[in-house]
């Protein structure tokens, strides 16, 4: 696959000062369910602006993940996400990380694109990057990671793949339509929410 490595358990020391680089980088994450304290983390992909992917399998039992967390906490590289809410509870319910600044592409294509109810990943980029995403390996077994298959690492690596320029494309809309600043202020905020979804306080704002 070009473009595309596998670094185990961990970024390598070359691997992240290349990726320090950069203004912004994509990251998703690949678990064995939805739930944090019960379905592990398995894979963390991530994507810089010249498209380099790499994909970090999880062993099972892991706890840190120390390169990956200093670039996932620099303060002068945006993570930009598809569903940050969930990638940021799982990034720091497993292996500590506590990502920031966040761009997330699903806040952003609700607060832009209010003329769909469509804000899966796969549809948004449809739109906007004209692909068609193959999402046949997303309700797979991501728990063996030493053994991917091609299809699996496949459907990782596109997850990513498109994020940057969605967020650029998301981002004029906003500023199109007025509502950046509100998108700014909804992502710092994620990291409060996603601590109240790790302590289950999920109806704290139901009358």
């Amino acid at each position: 696959m070009e473009d595309f490595q596998v670094c185990d358990r961990d970024l390598n020391d070359v691997t992240l000062s290349e990726y320090l680089q950069a203004e912004a980088i994509a990251v998703d994450t690949e678990t064995m369910g939805l739930l944090p304290q019960r379905d592990r983390l398995c894979l963390v992909q991530l994507c810089n602006p010249e498209g380099k992917v790499t994909a970090i399998p999880i062993a099972k039992g892991q706890t840190d993940a120390p390169n990956l967390k200093k670039l996932l906490e620099a303060t002068n590289i945006v993570k930009v996400f598809h569903f940050a809410r969930f990638d940021l509870a799982t990034l720091r319910y497993n292996l500590g990380i506590k990502v920031q600044p966040v761009f997330c592409t699903k806040i952003a294509s609700k607060l832009s694109r209010t003329y769909t109810q469509r804000h899966g990943l796969k549809d948004v980029v449809q739109e906007l990057e004209h692909i068609e995403l193959d999402k046949s390996a997303q309700s797979s077994d991501w728990g063996n990671a030493a053994h991917l298959s091609a299809a699996q690492l496949s459907y990782a690596a596109n997850d990513v793949r498109y994020l940057l320029n969605l967020r650029l494309k998301l981002s004029q809309m906003l500023e199109r339509e007025e509502r950046l600043d509100l998108a700014e202020e909804c992502f710092r905020c994620l990291p409060t929410i996603v601590s109240l979804d790790l302590l289950q306080f999920k109806d704290l704002f139901d009358h």
